[in-house]
C-alpha cells in the first residue's frame, strides 16, 4: 500500500485573503510576530499495491489538472509506503 499526499498552495504572487484574515485573528488572539499566513489544501490518497512509474505519472498529472488550478496554485507530491 502506498500513501500519496498532495499539498496545494496558492502561488506566492497570488493574494491570499483567507490567509490575511487568519493572520489578523492570530494577532488579536495574542500570537505576536506573525509576518505572513498562507492557506492551502491537502489530499491524502491511499493506493492498493505499489506506486510504479505509470501510477506516479498519472498522479502527477491529476494533481496538476484536477486537484490544483495551475494558473494560481502550486502543488507538491509526497509518497510514503
Amino acid at each position: 500500500m502506498a500513501r500519496v499526499v498532495v499539498n496545494v498552495m496558492l502561488k506566492p504572487e497570488i493574494l491570499d485573503p483567507q490567509g490575511r484574515a487568519v493572520q489578523g485573528a492570530l494577532g488579536r488572539l495574542g500570537l505576536t510576530g506573525v509576518t505572513d499566513v498562507r492557506q492551502g489544501k491537502q489530499f491524502v490518497i491511499d493506493l492498493d499495491g505499489e506506486l510504479d512509474a505509470h501510477r506516479s505519472a498519472t498522479l502527477d498529472k491529476l494533481a496538476g489538472e484536477l486537484l490544483s488550478n495551475p494558473v494560481i496554485e502550486d502543488f507538491t507530491l509526497t509518497v510514503s509506503d
